[in-house]
């Protein structure tokens, strides 16, 4: 049976570094502060926000929900952005998604400024990443929760092939170009890829956010059985029980390695969410 990369033991690992920076932070005079701006009751972004929060509050950072009307207008949800980016109290600001009808049509990823962007989803943070200044940007929290994960179990990225199944601006893409930056050969494929099993199969690791239940199988895998399996989705099966885009059962005895769902790849964008807070707040210090 493959090794399960959980996402617990990483995420304690790095809860005691984040709790030494916070308090770094507050010996200089400054309390990193987020603001999560959530419309309407949408019952899993209630949850999403939720942890967000106190997993904020456990290493020792402040972290607030504002929460809006569902029916806001368009101008008073983008007057309440303007005004909590403005704050220069605020270190970190992001906007649940989805938002309700009359909002979707918002490109929200611009709404707050880059220095301030703990999504990582400002053009100038996806810029700096496509040209490889990592270190000058805040970057899109699940692709680094995702390398964060790697370097913890040891898997070394340089040279290795890796398929990103999936090309949203959210996970597919950024971590297309995290890899490149860590000198692993990327591929990215989606579910319209002809013969995607002639790609995951050359693949060491095999990074899957189609968005689609069990979509990734056996018949994908390679039969040394060494590849790295992370698994993005959050999907539902038949019966309604929570699954990934891999299907578990049908991979987990012929692969190295695999991220479980739950328990796998979602704590970690919490945890980049925490840590791109940190690091926005200690920019503060320099501006």
């Amino acid at each position: 049976m493959a090794e399960l990369y959980k996402s617990k033991p990483v995420v304690e690992d790095h809860l005691r570094k984040l709790t030494d920076k916070c308090l770094e932070l507050k010996e200089k005079g400054v309390l990193p502060s987020m603001k999560v701006i959530l419309v309407g009751n949408n019952p899993a972004s209630l949850i999403y926000t939720r942890n967000k929060k106190k997993f904020c509050e456990k290493f020792g950072a402040d972290c607030e929900i504002i929460h809006l009307d569902e029916k806001i207008s368009e101008k008073d949800f983008l007057g309440q952005v303007e005004k909590i980016s403005a704050d220069d109290k605020v270190h970190g600001c992001f906007i649940q998604l989805p938002l309700p009808d009359q909002l979707k049509h918002i490109e929200v990823g611009d709404l707050i400024p880059p220095h301030k962007d703990v999504d990582g989803f400002h053009r100038d943070n996806l810029n700096a990443l496509l040209h490889g200044n990592e270190d000058k940007a805040l970057l899109p929290c699940t692709p680094k929760g995702i390398i964060t994960m790697l370097d913890f179990y040891g898997e070394k990225l340089q040279g290795k092939n890796v398929v990103v199944i999936g090309r949203s601006m959210i996970v597919g893409k950024p971590m297309m170009l995290m890899m490149l930056n860590k000198n692993a050969t990327a591929t990215i494929c989606h579910s319209r890829t002809v013969n995607l099993a002639e790609h995951t199969k050359r693949a060491d690791i095999i990074v899957s956010a189609v968005g689609i239940a069990k979509f990734v199988k056996k018949e994908h895998l390679r039969d040394a059985g060494d590849q790295v399996l992370v698994d993005v989705g959050m999907n539902h099966d038949e019966n309604g029980k929570l699954c990934g885009d891999i299907d578990f059962e049908d991979v987990v005895d012929h692969c190295k390695a695999i991220t479980p769902v739950p328990g796998g790849v979602g704590p970690m964008t919490i945890l980049s969410l925490a840590q791109n807070l940190l690091q926005a707040a200690e920019n503060s210090l320099y501006k």
